[in-house]
C-alpha cells in the first residue's frame, strides 16, 4: 500500500505560478502522473513521467506546466506557470509501482486562478 500527499494548492491570480508536490509514502516510481477534476467536470489527464523520465502533457497544459521527479525525495513535483482561470480544479497525483501495479491517488490539493 502507497499514501500519496499532496502540496502546493493555493489560490492565484492568473499569469501566476505555483509548484504542487506528490511525496509517496514507500519507493514507487515506475510511473507518476497528475489529473485534475473541475467542479462538475469528469477527471482529466493533466501529465504524466514514467521512470525513464518520459513526459507526457495535455495540450492544454503543453509549455506551461512541467512535471518532474525527485528521487532522492520521493517526490513528484508539478510546476505550473502562466495559469489561467481555466486550470482552476482539484489536482490529483498518482502512481504506479510495477508495471502491472494499481493506480494509487492522493486526496488532492485545490488550485484556484482567478482572472
Amino acid at each position: 500500500q502507497v499514501q500519496l500527499a499532496e502540496s502546493g494548492g493555493g489560490s492565484v491570480q492568473a499569469g501566476g505560478s505555483l509548484r504542487l508536490s506528490c511525496a509517496a509514502s514507500n519507493y514507487c516510481d515506475y510511473f507518476m502522473c497528475w489529473y485534475r477534476q473541475a467542479p462538475g467536470k469528469a477527471r482529466e489527464f493533466v501529465a504524466d513521467i514514467n521512470n525513464d523520465g518520459v513526459t507526457n502533457y495535455a495540450d492544454s497544459v503543453k509549455g506551461r506546466f512541467t512535471i518532474s521527479q525527485d528521487n532522492a525525495k520521493n517526490t513528484v513535483h508539478l510546476q505550473m506557470n502562466n495559469l489561467k482561470p481555466e486550470d482552476t480544479a482539484m489536482y490529483y497525483c498518482c502512481r504506479r509501482c510495477s508495471k502491472e501495479g494499481v493506480v494509487y491517488w492522493g486526496q488532492g490539493t485545490q488550485v484556484t486562478v482567478s482572472s
